[in-house]
């Protein structure tokens, strides 16, 4: 089994995680996964989603899986367009069906076993023929995907993946198959079809799961052409790193891009800034970059540096369990519990952390995210980034200088009135603007309107 399939249990990316940074979104958005998924048949779409829920393990996989994501960015016109979803449906079908099929008849027998097929069972004379040119045509496909083995920048990854095909392609069968045409006598198709039941079954099943596989790379690649989206320089665990420029949401029909940087010494981020102001969109992009260069793809920036990273983690967006009676504020408290123990580790994660504690007043909201912050400053084989609108807590570390400070600014003119402009810069914000938005939103005039009643 190729590397790349050794996920196990090191890099996986949980369900808060993939559900806060909107990778498969259940609002019929399409979300990040509808962005990368370029693929051409529902095998690999399915194989595609697997790589996401369980990327590569190891720094060294990670980095197979990109070799062969940037050989096919590279030779896009090279992937087989005979091959469709509707071929691997058929094929599926076919190996599937019940099969009570003796051996055909030959001869003056077998000619008129095809006139009665033709004359008195016209599904089961189309299904033969039908059935047969797909399979005919996924082994041309495959045979066209062989023929790159003899590339001489083939990743060795990709080489690997293309000998299995190249071994199950060797058999006489095979090559009978394709030779096969609309004019082939139905007599020679049954003798095929019931040969190919009973000999190639499993090799072709083998040969769908490769497929399946290349079909699941081909369309990060294709993603990462497409959208102009750039190769991550992927670093070892030591020392952690996390640097981008042009760094961007792709969701967003208008994103404004950051460059940021953090390391050794300075791997915390705390960002301030008024509400709707960007940091939520921020940390987002942070998070998607990482998750797709951990895929093996290309990200949305212009460069991207990363250390490999054993996880992501993120609380954005906690929720209350009625039936377990647990509250909002219990279930951000359970989720900070679950990063504490993934920090604790000593393995680079990622950890994102959006304005915390939102479930309880402003003095616990101000005790708890300052205690918190004073936590993640112990931890610094991480990369963390944390945002808040409680300014006051940000000022109390201002001197501390392995954190690095960064504000979202808001324009705030003397009539009261606003403007985000989704610009980060250094420092720490102390803008407040919750009252100025409930005003011009029309909030208090409603509610100061008093009616009359009869």
């Amino acid at each position: 089994m190729p590397l790349w399939c050794y996920a196990q249990l090191l890099m996986q990316n949980d369900k808060t995680t993939l559900r806060d940074l909107a990778i498969f979104p259940t609002d019929g958005s399409g979300g990040v996964f509808a962005l990368i998924d370029c693929t051409t048949t529902q095998n690999g779409r399915d194989v595609l989603r697997k790589h996401v829920l369980q990327p590569p393990a190891t720094l060294a996989a990670l980095q197979q899986v990109q070799d062969v994501v940037q050989f096919w960015s590279r030779h896009l016109t090279s992937w087989p367009t005979i091959i469709t979803n509707g071929t691997m449906v058929m094929l599926e079908k076919f190996f599937e069906s019940a099969d009570n099929t003796a051996m055909p008849p030959t001869g003056i027998a077998g000619a008129m076993a095809h006139l009665f097929q033709r004359l008195f069972n016209k599904r089961e004379y189309f299904f033969t023929r039908f059935s047969l040119s797909h399979i005919a045509d996924f082994l041309k496909g495959c045979t066209e995907l062989k023929a790159l083995t003899s590339h001489n920048e083939l990743p060795a990854l990709l080489r690997q993946e293309l000998q299995l095909m190249q071994q199950e392609l060797t058999h006489p069968l095979a090559a009978e198959i394709m030779a096969v045409t609309d004019r082939t006598p139905h007599p020679e198709l049954s003798l095929l079809q019931y040969k190919a039941r009973r000999i190639l079954k499993n090799s072709i099943y083998r040969l769908m799961a490769s497929y399946a596989r290349l079909d699941a790379w081909q369309s990060m690649a294709r993603a990462t052409v497409a959208r102009q989206w750039a190769f991550p320089i992927l670093l070892a665990e030591e020392p952690v790193t996390f640097t981008a420029t042009g760094i961007y949401h792709p969701l967003l029909s208008q994103p404004v891009s950051y460059d940021i940087s953090l390391g050794a010494g300075r791997n915390f981020m705390l960002i301030t800034g008024a509400n709707m102001s960007g940091k939520t969109t921020f940390l987002r992009a942070m998070g998607i970059a990482s998750l797709l260069a951990h895929l093996g793809m290309g990200v949305p920036a212009k460069t991207f540096s990363t250390s490999f990273m054993y996880g992501i983690i993120t609380n954005m967006h906690a929720e209350d369990n009625i039936l377990k009676g647990e509250s909002y504020f219990f279930a951000e408290v359970q989720r900070m519990k679950q990063i504490a123990a993934r920090l604790a580790e000593q393995r680079p994660h990622l950890a994102l952390m959006d304005e915390l504690f939102k479930g309880t007043n402003v003095h616990d909201a101000c005790e708890c995210t300052r205690a918190v912050a004073s936590g993640l400053t112990g931890h610094p084989c991480h990369i963390m980034a944390l945002s808040t609108h409680l300014y006051e807590v940000a000022q109390q570390f201002s001197n501390d200088s392995r954190i690095l400070f960064y504000h979202f600014v808001t324009n705030i003119s003397a009539d009261g009135s606003y403007k985000f402009t989704y610009q980060l810069q250094e420092g720490i914000s102390n803008d407040r603007i919750g009252y100025l938005i409930l005003q011009q939103e029309g909030v208090l005039d409603l509610l100061n309107t008093r009616r009359n009643v009869k």
